[in-house]
């Protein structure tokens, strides 16, 4: 989900908003917090007032919430096995007593936390207690669930006998992870922990030891628990170093890419330059990953402001071909003749089932006829393959012939500028910090070679034909194989080519296209409403 930006005026009223708070003495501040208490629903009044308790147990005032009494801890587990009984719990029930449990957490009551926790956490992760959700727990309690697990765990390791520490730790994190997030299990404990976790360092080395002993030989490159785990304890124990070994050692990506990305992160360009060529030559698996890691030579290289940068970007296209990389080291020319020199060179190397790559290259050397081709031969299915030609060629030649732009032709620009490389998995923000390499667009490039609109009569002959032949082949697939979704695209598809050539020609064509598929109504309305008949 793409992250909302911050206006200017919102902005400026976020720094008044700062400065009244400022201006508030310790009192007023808690006589504003009650005031907000009762303008909240159940759900968010949960939230803001755990939130406030457990602020102020982590603070320096020594205060903690009252733990629970005897009595209200028989009265959990009462409640938790009638409920399981049944199959069913009041959600605002649960809450109210997960947080006898959180009370006694935050009071450093470890023994009845576990109780609490176990009589609820447990059957609610395995499904045993119903509360009504559609998916997940969270959506119906206003309690932090992850935050209960992560407890839970705490609470085992705080009593546990020094030399069973890490055993207890991995049972405890084994029989929440219906409920609980442990990416990093350290981070995770040290989140909810109201008191330094005791012998600490004993338990890293423990920890370690326990996660290589159950690892063991990994052949598969996606990561699992114990190789997250393992990283970030040897990042705890041995920093960065440690992390190195470990990733050459390996030579697994996610090894290689979480020490490269911590290199990084503390902006050590020159460190981080050198980390990524070596992972690239030592990697193991898939050439996804050895690209990836040649894009971040590539970071590392403008970063330090290197000349060699198009000589990275053009490294990294080859060895791992997609349209992003080579939008970026066509991108990186200078001029026309630099760019078309490029694209010389790439189309003579360029993968056989790259046919959105060619085509874009076909185009950024004017040689139009050859990318229409690959239009017309492309399947009326399959447009939402990231190398189908389509989306690219389509409106490009659009643009390209002097089109008129029409509504239907601005929402095939739309659909064709939203880089669809698949192979990419670039699923971010646009707030995102990371850094990254910039990619020109498709349009800037082809400006940039020159190529501009065409008059020659081949182009004007053959394009509109071939932009015909795949919008054609397009309502055919979408129609007989009943892709009802799709009417919409296909029609836009027609009436862009109608827009484009008001030659006899292309009038007879979409006369033909309309009757014969006269029996049709929906793709009918949709072509209708596109032609504006």
């Amino acid at each position: 989900m793409t992250a909302r930006r911050r206006t200017p005026a919102s902005m400026d009223a976020s720094l008044d908003v700062d400065a009244a708070l400022c201006g508030m003495n310790a009192e007023e501040l808690r006589g504003l917090i009650r005031d907000l208490l009762l303008e909240f629903d159940d759900r968010v009044h949960g939230r803001i007032r755990d939130l406030v308790i457990e602020r102020a147990a982590r603070s320096d005032s020594g205060w903690a919430p009252d733990r629970p009494t005897p009595d209200s801890i028989s009265s959990v587990l009462d409640f938790a096995k009638a409920v399981k009984r049944v199959g069913y719990a009041d959600p605002s029930e649960v809450d109210e007593y997960l947080r006898q449990g959180i009370n006694a957490f935050l009071g450093r009551d470890y023994v009845s936390a576990l109780e609490v926790f176990s009589a609820l956490l447990l059957p609610l992760g395995e499904g045993d207690i119903d509360l009504g959700q559609h998916e997940m727990i969270d959506e119906v309690l206003s309690v932090d669930v992850a935050a209960c697990a992560a407890m839970y765990v705490v609470a085992t390791y705080m009593p546990a006998q020094p030399t069973q520490r890490a055993e207890t730790v991995w049972a405890a994190i084994d029989e929440v992870r219906g409920v609980g997030h442990f990416w990093e299990p350290l981070r995770e404990m040290e989140r909810v922990a109201v008191e330094p976790l005791a012998q600490f360092d004993d338990f890293l080395r423990q920890w370690r030891a326990l996660i290589e002993e159950n690892r063991g030989e990994r052949e598969s490159e996606w990561d699992s628990d114990e190789d997250r785990w393992l990283r970030e304890v040897v990042v705890r124990i041995e920093g960065a170093g440690g992390l190195a070994d470990l990733a050459r050692a390996t030579r697994r990506a996610g090894d290689l890419r979480a020490w490269c990305r911590m290199l990084v992160t503390a902006k050590d360009w020159k460190a981080a330059l050198a980390a990524h060529e070596e992972a690239a030559d030592i990697v193991t698996g898939k050439a996804y990953s050895r690209g990836e890691f040649l894009d971040g030579v590539a970071l590392a290289a403008r970063k330090l402001g290197r000349r060699d940068l198009p000589t990275r970007l053009e490294r990294a296209w080859r060895e791992a071909p997609s349209m992003l990389r080579l939008r970026r080291w066509l991108g990186s020319a200078k001029s026309s003749v630099v760019v078309r020199k490029r694209a010389t060179q790439a189309l003579e190397v360029c993968p056989r089932k790259c046919v959105r790559q060619s085509g874009l290259l076909y185009v950024v050397l004017g040689d139009l006829s050859r990318a229409a081709k690959l239009l017309s031969r492309a399947p009326g299915l399959g447009w939402s393959d990231a190398e189908h030609p389509g989306h690219l060629l389509f409106p490009l030649f659009r643009r390209l012939l002097g089109g008129a732009d029409t509504e239907a032709s601005r929402e095939l620009d739309l659909i064709s500028l939203r880089d669809m490389d698949a192979d990419e998995l670039e699923w971010v923000t646009d707030d995102r910090e990371e850094p990254r390499l910039d990619a020109p667009g498709v349009y800037e490039i082809v400006q940039l070679a020159g190529t501009g609109e065409t008059s020659g009569d081949e182009a004007r002959t053959v394009v509109p034909r071939a932009m015909r032949k795949a919008a054609e082949k397009r309502v055919a697939g979408v129609i007989e194989n009943k892709r009802r979704r799709h009417y919409d695209h296909a029609a836009k598809l027609v009436a862009t080519c109608a827009a484009l050539d008001s030659s006899p020609e292309t009038v007879s064509w979409v006369a033909g296209v309309r009757d014969e598929y006269r029996r049709y109504p929906a793709f009918q309305r949709e072509l209708a409403s596109h032609l504006r008949l």
